[in-house]
């Protein structure tokens, strides 16, 4: 019988010798590949190879797409903010520069001629005939256009620096701040409707800040100039500075094109005033925030110079310079932050520091904390005016922007006008009395911040 072969058994040496001379032969092979085969290593630097060049096309793409994001912003950017918006704010802070030039010097020039018991009339005077005169510029620039409205209120100013020197009566000073008011109830109603015709809804709140910024650097050149000038030359210098301020921004606006479509020549009738025309109901809320929040305003523009000389700043216009600053400064961040977050929530964070500002401004007791709560004033005064601004256009017909910002600017007035005579009444030339007057200018501020958390909801903005 024929036995089964066995083979020998290997060995575990013999088959890891047998593993390592298999692993020697075809490991170079499935690494590096034959000669013309593929291995693992030129695969994996083929795929690295794909890979980059996938990122690098990816990142070409992604610049590509930057490229034309950056473009078209710098396009939309020119288109808001080209030439014309550029003549506007000119035109702006020369104009805020001459009849604000001359506000610190006022009630020591009427105090000359005999008339210290009547400061308080210095700005009511102004103001009554500005809110007076709104229903007016509204409807005209409506009607005949944006430009002829800024030039009436330009030359007004024009008229006034000249007319000032030649007062020598307290009736004729009184006279003449009454009408120089014509000037401010036309040229800014005229300057908020042409932005509004310039910038679509979604950077109206910026665009209103940075007009805003204009007009705040005039009134911080303004009063320091106008205080240098007095004291240097003299106070009728100051009034001709004035003139020539008002007359330069005229000159610019005649270099600006008309926004409103076709618009109608004047005539008498325009001047004719229905009820439905005197106040536009829809911008009520902002008209109501503008009210109480103004008050302040006009106690600050009635006080502050006396209430510097009494704690012996010489230059009367620092404190206006120093919360024009601070305005400066937040203008622009406030009013996109409106466009963001809405109009209501940035106005309830300003109202509420505009209270605190006029409560601390009655423990004040030396120029450096003056100009310190002059910093916080101008950080709620640039919150609020474009945020307002902004607000009152969101709400108004295309058609009546015009009478819109008529309605919002009459309210303004009337705080400011409420707010200096009160406060030029409770002062009473004794210094004794800031501290009551400042508190109750707080205590209006705080009104337009309840009314804004507790009757206003906010909304954000939407694009229309």
């Amino acid at each position: 019988m024929l036995k089964a072969r066995t083979l020998p058994k290997k060995s575990k040496e013999h088959e890891s010798d047998k593993g390592a001379a298999i692993s020697r032969r075809w490991l170079p092979l499935f690494v590096f590949g034959p000669a013309h085969g593929e291995g693992v290593l030129p695969v994996l630097a083929q795929q690295a190879a794909k890979f980059k060049a996938r990122r690098l096309a990816r990142q070409r793409k992604v610049r590509h797409l930057c490229t034309l994001i950056t473009a078209d912003m710098a396009e939309q950017t020119t288109r808001v903010y080209g030439v014309q918006f550029g003549l506007l704010c000119l035109s702006s802070f020369l104009f805020f520069s001459s009849f604000n030039m001359i506000i610190p010097e006022l009630p020591d020039y009427l105090s000359s001629l005999g008339g210290a018991e009547y400061k308080g009339l210095i700005i009511s005077l102004f103001t009554l005939t500005a809110g007076l005169s709104r229903p007016f510029s509204g409807k005209l620039a409506d009607k005949i256009g944006r430009i002829p409205v800024m030039v009436i209120g330009g030359s007004v100013c024009i008229v006034a620096g000249f007319l000032y020197p030649l007062t020598g009566t307290v009736s004729a000073f009184l006279l003449l701040r009454f009408m120089h008011g014509f000037s401010t109830g036309f040229t800014p109603t005229g300057k908020a409707a042409f932005v509004a015709d310039l910038v679509p809804t979604e950077r109206r709140g910026e665009a209103m800040g940075l007009l805003g910024v204009s007009g705040s650097l005039g009134m911080a050149a303004g009063p320091a100039a106008g205080g240098a000038i007095a004291n240097l030359y003299s106070v009728d210098a100051m009034f001709y500075t004035s003139s020539l301020a008002a007359f330069l921004s005229v000159a610019v606006i005649w270099r600006m094109q008309e926004t409103l479509d076709n618009p109608n020549r004047f005539r008498m009738g325009l001047l004719k005033i229905s009820r439905s025309e005197l106040f536009e109901p829809r911008v009520l809320s902002p008209s109501v925030v503008m009210l109480f929040s103004m008050f302040a305003y006009g106690t600050i523009l009635t006080l502050i110079p006396d209430f510097s000389e009494h704690l012996g700043i010489r230059n009367k216009g620092l404190f206006f310079t120093s919360f024009t600053l601070a305005s400066l400064a937040i203008r622009f961040l406030a009013g996109r932050a409106s466009d963001r977050y809405g109009r209501v929530a940035v106005l309830r964070v300003s109202t509420g520091l505009l209270t605190l500002a006029m409560g601390l401004l009655g423990l004040v007791s030396s120029p450096a904390e003056l100009l310190l709560v002059g910093v916080l004033f101008g950080v709620c005064t640039g919150m609020n005016s474009p945020t307002i601004y902004a607000w009152t256009i969101d709400l108004a017909h295309d058609a009546h922007r015009g009478r819109a910002m008529a309605t919002m600017y009459i309210a303004l007035e009337a705080g400011i006008g409420v707010g200096a005579f009160a406060s030029g009444w409770l002062y009473g030339n004794e210094a004794r009395n800031f501290p009551l007057v400042f508190w109750t200018a707080s205590a209006f501020a705080f009104v337009s911040f309840l009314y804004l958390v507790l009757l206003v909801k906010n909304q954000r903005l939407v694009a229309r």
